[in-house]
């Protein structure tokens, strides 16, 4: 369940503002099946679906490295990262989906008269992609990719360009992510976070120490703890 002061700390904001992987859309399963795919063409064994799905948050550079154990700059790591890349894009949404209940929310936002978005650290040519295979690009008031600004998060310039394309100002919206430099982000921005526990956490981070306004389990809690039920 929800944070029990979040209803004190966020009233029912008028534009609500997803991060992507591991908070909006469960995508590892297709970044797991990616990676293990390129694993395969340089024999070398699949990994198992638990060791890939916290990384997925850290990025397509993470995940190669985990997958072949090597740093970015070591020779043939580019190569490997882009034929990682090509394979996830040409199945972009084969095994994606929509979290459980993020389908509720967003009715319910767009029932309400509020707006919704994304800010994600994915580069466009794969979140504008992503976002047409799951039939949602039109529905939201905005999308900010890792490439739509010089900066990413956790620098806040990309959730304030969100506020900034919805017409909403920070102090009416609210950010809910899965990784510390959501949290940063948002807060830099003057926006309130809320960290989702069901996403993407990274072995060894507690985000209890990240300092977001409230936590929940499932999306679903959004509808509970922002007073929005009737």
């Amino acid at each position: 369940m929800p944070d029990a002061e979040i209803n004190v700390l966020i009233r029912a904001p008028n534009l609500i503002l997803f991060d992507l992987d591991g908070t909006f859309a469960d995508t590892a399963p297709d970044l797991a099946h990616a990676l293990n795919h390129v694993l395969a063409q340089y024999q070398r064994p699949p990994l198992p679906f638990e060791s890939i799905r916290p990384v997925v948050s850290l990025g397509g550079t993470a995940l190669v490295s985990l997958g072949f154990d090597m740093g970015e700059g070591e020779p043939g790591f580019a190569e490997r990262r882009q034929r990682f890349l090509d394979v996830y894009l040409n199945d972009i949404a084969g095994h994606t989906s929509l979290f459980p209940g993020i389908n509720e929310v967003l009715q319910h936002i767009e029932e309400t008269q509020r707006r919704w978005g994304i800010v994600t650290n994915k580069p466009g040519w794969l979140t504008n992609p992503l976002m047409t295979a799951l039939a949602l690009s039109q529905r939201a008031s905005c999308i900010v990719s890792g490439d739509t600004l010089p900066q990413r998060k956790p620098h806040p310039a990309p959730i304030l360009h969100a506020c900034e394309l919805a017409g909403n100002s920070p102090g009416e919206s609210l950010y809910i992510g899965d990784a510390r430099r959501d949290v940063q982000a948002g807060h830099g921005a003057g926006v309130p976070v809320i960290v989702a526990r069901y996403g993407y956490i990274p072995k060894g981070e507690d985000p209890e120490t990240w300092g977001a306004d409230a936590m929940i389990d499932s999306p679903l809690d959004l509808l509970d703890c922002l007073d929005w039920r009737d």
